[in-house]
Formats: C-alpha cells, sequence, structure tokens
C-alpha cells in the first residue's frame, strides 16, 4: 500500500485554482522533488498532507500510522529559556508517554543539533533565521518520521549546511521536497513532481532526468495547441461566411465549433516569465576596486585578514563561505561602504554599483510597488527608452491590480523580483548580488542566469546556490577560516576540484588532537576493512555512474514501471552504501596513521 495517495483533488484560493482534479501516489524509500512556479500551490499541497489544509474536493489516503514530520519555510520556534527546550516543546516530545522512547528521541536531538553545529544553549529569540531552520531540520529528523516534507530547506543555509541536509536525506526513509536548489534535487530525489496550471504531473529520476523530458513535453505542447488554433480559426472563418454558405450548414460542425471554443476557453495558459535585460551604462575604468593588505574583525573576531584582491572590469566574482564568515563585509568592504581596520581599498574610476540586499531592506514596506519603482512618475526611464510602470512591472509578473499594493503585503517570491525589478532599471557597472537566488522557482532563476551571462559589467555575487555559482561566475572568493580568503578560478565545481591540498590540511589539523590521545593500533578486522574499502567504493562508484547513464538515456522510460522504481531503489541504496563505506574508510584510515605516529 502507497504511504499516501492524493486522488481528484481540488483546492482553490480565491477564484484560482490551486489543484484541478491532481493525483499521486507515493510509496516508502521515494525521495521526490515537489517543483513548479512560485504561486502554484507547492506550500498549500504539503499543507493538505499534514492536515492544515482541507480539499475543497477529492480525497487524501494514508496509510494507517504514518508518522509525517514537516519544516515550513520559516520555522517558528517556540518561547523558551534555550533552543532545545524550545524544540522539544515544538515536537510535543514532552507529551510522550512512553519514558523510554522520549529519552532516546531527546537523545538523537542532542546528536542533531551537533550535526547541524547548533548550540543547544542558545536562546530562541537570538537564533538567526539560519540557526532556527538548522534547528527545525535537526528537530525533523530526531522524530524519525516514515514520511519528511521540506519547504525551501535549503535557504538560509549555507554551503556545508546543504550538504548536510543531502547526506542525511539521503538516509530517509521518504520525503517530499519543495525547492529550487537544482543540485539539491539532482542528488537527493528519486522522482521529480510538477505543479503545472493545477495538475501533478510525475517524472522518475532527478531534475537533470527531468529537464530533458520536459523540454519535449513543452515543444510538443506548443506544437498541438498551434495546431488547435488554426483548425479552431478556420471554423470562425467558415461560421462567418456568407448567405450561400450558411445553406450547407450541418448540425454536426455547428456542435464542434462550439465545443473548440468551450475547450479554447477553459485552456490553462503556462505562467508568464520574468523578462529581464540588463543595462551595464557608461563604463567603468579598467580598474573596479584594488585592496591591499586589508583587515577587518568584531569584537577581536577576524572576518578579513591581509587580504590582497584585484578586481577588474567585466570580472564576476562569487564569494563563498559558511554564514557568519563575512562575506557580506567583504562586499561593503569593495564598495567602500565600510572601513578596514587596516590596509586601503582604491576604487577606481566611474564606478556605478547596484545593490541587491539579502535582507531586502532596501525596500520600505509602506510604498506601493509602483512607488517603489517609480516614485512621483508613470514611466521608468530604461537604457532602450522609457517605458510605462505598469508595463515594465508586467514584465515581473506584478499584474496591475498589485502595483497599487504595499510591499509588506508582498510574498518572499514578490519581494525578491521587486528588488530586481527596481535594480534592473537603472544602469549600473557593477552589480553586486546578495544571496539574489531565495524564493525565486528555477524558471526564473534560469532567467537571470542568462541576463547575467549577457550582462557587461563587473559582477560580485554572494550565493549558496552551487549551479548558479557556476553558471554564472568565472572566479570564486572561498573563505578559508580565521579571516583568510584564497581566490580561485572558475564556479562552485570549479572549487571543489582546486581545494584537495586545503581539505587535507584542515583534517590534518582537526584530529591532530585525536592522534595525541588515541595511540590505538588497527585490529586484524579493521585493517582488512581498510584494505577492501577502497575497492569496494570504486565498485559502488561504478555501478553508481552506470545506472545514472541508463536512467538518463532516451528510451529508458518505456520499460515497465516496475523496472523503473527497481533502479530508483537501488541508486538510493547505492548513495547511502557509499555515504557508509566512506566515512568508514576514512575513520579506519584516520585511526591507521594515528597509530603510526
Amino acid at each position: 500500500m502507497p504511504l499516501l495517495a492524493l486522488l481528484d483533488a481540488q483546492l482553490s484560493y480565491g477564484d484560482f485554482p490551486l489543484l484541478d482534479r491532481a493525483a499521486f501516489s507515493m510509496d516508502s524509500g521515494e525521495r521526490i522533488g515537489l517543483i513548479g512556479r512560485n504561486g502554484t500551490g507547492k506550500s498549500s499541497l504539503l499543507a493538505v498532507i499534514t492536515g492544515k489544509a482541507t480539499l475543497d474536493d477529492g480525497e487524501l489516503r494514508k496509510s494507517e500510522s504514518l508518522r509525517l514530520s514537516s519544516v515550513e519555510q520559516e520555522p517558528k520556534l517556540p518561547h523558551a529559556p534555550t533552543l532545545r527546550a524550545s524544540l522539544l516543546l515544538r515536537g510535543h516530545i514532552p507529551s510522550i508517554h512512553d519514558e523510554r522512547e522520549r529519552w532516546q528521541v531527546e537523545a538523537r536531538l542532542t546528536e542533531f543539533l551537533h550535526r547541524f553545529g547548533l548550540d543547544e544553549g542558545l536562546s530562541p529569540e537570538a537564533a538567526s533565521g539560519g540557526e532556527g531552520k538548522r534547528a527545525a531540520l535537526a528537530l525533523a529528523f530526531a522524530l524519525q518520521p516514515d514520511l519528511l516534507l521540506l519547504d525551501e530547506p535549503t535557504n538560509h543555509l549555507d554551503i556545508s549546511g546543504i550538504e548536510q541536509l543531502e547526506t542525511l536525506l539521503l538516509r530517509q526513509q521518504a520525503a517530499i521536497v519543495v525547492t529550487h536548489d537544482r543540485a539539491f534535487l539532482d542528488r537527493v530525489c528519486t522522482r521529480i513532481l510538477e505543479l503545472d496550471r493545477g495538475m501533478l504531473r510525475s517524472y522518475p529520476g532527478n531534475y537533470s532526468a527531468y529537464e530533458g523530458v520536459k523540454a519535449n513535453e513543452l515543444a510538443a505542447e506548443a506544437a498541438a495547441q498551434r495546431k488547435f488554433d488554426k483548425f479552431w480559426a478556420e471554423e470562425e472563418v467558415w461560421i462567418r461566411k456568407g448567405v450561400e454558405a450558411r445553406r450547407t450548414r450541418n448540425e454536426g460542425r455547428l456542435l464542434r465549433l462550439e465545443r473548440l471554443r468551450e475547450e479554447r476557453a477553459s485552456r490553462r495558459e503556462r505562467f508568464g516569465s520574468v523578462k529581464l535585460s540588463l543595462a551595464a551604462g557608461q563604463r567603468s575604468g579598467k580598474l573596479v576596486a584594488e585592496l591591499k593588505e586589508v583587515s577587518k574583525g568584531f569584537a577581536g573576531r577576524p572576518i578579513v585578514k591581509d587580504l590582497n584582491l584585484l578586481i577588474s572590469r567585466g570580472d564576476r566574482l562569487g564569494l563563498i563561505g559558511a554564514n557568519g564568515a563575512g562575506k557580506t563585509t567583504l562586499i561593503k568592504l569593495i564598495l567602500g561602504t565600510l572601513q578596514p581596520d587596516s590596509g586601503s581599498v582604491r576604487l577606481g574610476t566611474n564606478v556605478q554599483p547596484a545593490y541587491f540586499d539579502q535582507m531586502r531592506e532596501a525596500l520600505d514596506p509602506e510604498k506601493t510597488v509602483a512607488e517603489t519603482i517609480s516614485p512621483g512618475s508613470d514611466w521608468v526611464e530604461l537604457s532602450g527608452g522609457r517605458k510605462h510602470v505598469m508595463s515594465y512591472l508586467g514584465d515581473f509578473l506584478f499584474p496591475p491590480r498589485r502595483a497599487q499594493s504595499p510591499v509588506r503585503m508582498l510574498s518572499g517570491g514578490e519581494r525578491n523580483r521587486l528588488l530586481l525589478a527596481r535594480l534592473f532599471a537603472k544602469p549600473a557597472n557593477v552589480l553586486v548580488l546578495d544571496e539574489p537566488t531565495n524564493d525565486l522557482d528555477i524558471e526564473s532563476l534560469e532567467l537571470l542566469e542568462a541576463a547575467l551571462q549577457d550582462y557587461d559589467g563587473t559582477l560580485l555575487l554572494v550565493s549558496h546556490d552551487r549551479a548558479f555559482l557556476d553558471n554564472v561566475v568565472t572566479q570564486t572568493l572561498a573563505a578559508e577560516g580565521g579571516g583568510l580568503w584564497k581566490e580561485y578560478v572558475g564556479g562552485y565545481s570549479d572549487w571543489v576540484r582546486q581545494r584537495p591540498a586545503l581539505v587535507t590540511e584542515e583534517k590534518a589539523a582537526s584530529k591532530a588532537a585525536v592522534r595525541a590521545k588515541e595511540r590505538v593500533k588497527l585490529s586484524y578486522k579493521e585493517a582488512r576493512a581498510l584494505e577492501s574499502l577502497p575497492g569496494e567504493i570504486e565498485a559502488l562508484e561504478a555501478e553508481q555512474q552506470a545506472l545514472a547513464k541508463k536512467m538518463t538515456a532516451p528510451e529508458y522510460f518505456r520499460q515497465p514501471p516496475q523496472a523503473l522504481r527497481a533502479d530508483q531503489k537501488r541508486s538510493g541504496e547505492i548513495e547511502t552504501l557509499l555515504m557508509d563505506k566512506l566515512e568508514r574508510w576514512e575513520a579506519l584510515e584516520a585511526k591507521g596513521k594515528a597509530a603510526a605516529s
């Protein structure tokens, strides 16, 4: 029996149908990526599954005693003296009657708080957005649900936090995840479920497999609609012919035309796309910014230490680092809006920056959408000429009725689009984007990528979206701890390939204390395992690559459903086995080196 099944579901928001006779079912062992444009109803669907919302019509079936755990986009932590106490209340853990079970859940909560790098004694009121998200995730995993529901879990997480979440999810029995992180979808998901115009469409495999199939589907849909519209137009011409033609009318053809009109009227068109274009304006000088021996710290903690950095016109620099590493501080140092404690910052000539703030502080919550874009005027002055504010807002998917809404009434995705609209309305030869991908759907992300790829100016980008970094930047500045920053050629994947020496150094330093305390020899069984593990890992990786190639082949999806499910199950098993064997190998190797030293 499936874990859950949605049958003929209907759900509307006002006159807008979010679910229109939608249906899907889910088995244990599946990790589903739920995708779709902003506002299509993904969060509402999760609310239906958790019981926080009810369907207008249709049915939701769940297996008996199904244990659910969910993490919303912006988790709310109950008031309590400590983070741990708050999570105990949020998870209703004190109400567990079985003392042994309650103790086990509390022990797991402590474990997962440590895995996510959280201080359980922290006040929940003092927790940042990222800390609150990690705390809610720690609780969700500690509860060991049969089905885990995550709504935009990567928002506010840094790259290490995202990778930790991916590792834990690969061991989860079943999950439905709403996310725009394409790298995350590729690594974690066994199936993509797309919510599009009220319908749920299922695609086996990860996001890369979905992309190939979806492109063909959209092309076929467009061709079918063009054929339909042509036939409909011909029938409309026929009905309007003169008297002679009317004598030859037949009732069947009239009824067919009526059905065509009804079908055309009921067709739900795909949502419009954001129209992005960037103007670099007047060129800056060849030098944009030069930092020499720059240092900056707060409360005795170094954020930037002895940094030398040269940014030239046309550079596309991505900043990578953990939350709190100082990426935003470094951006302000580069722009000259924050003075260093020591060293010098020199800005080039004719530098015209435009800044996208991750906290959206640049938006006045009491102003209307139209006032935010064009205060005191109905026109927006663009590099290509004037454009009416309503038309310009339409390019960013704001209908005319939304133009007079105050900013405080907008969703996170709408605020993001509004800030982009204002940013792109004025020429800038230095574009600074601090976490621009949060709250954007995948289609808008890809359009933003395309606009940035065509941008002629200089780009400074802070992002935890690995695919976005790979597709946009040409060089990376990475935080390496203690205020040290190092520059690498390429995007995120290039940085990963270039940093093995750094990783080795960090591991050696972190294990120095362990080696000093543990002078224990490997047992015979452990020594044999250490010898065999590399070969076992290599074999699993080869099987994983062969299976991935098989699952992305053009004819793959014509196989029987049971064969597809078997491949999906094996793909998840391989990933789990790999993680376990890699961790075991690393632990044994460290123990062996400690014994030899």
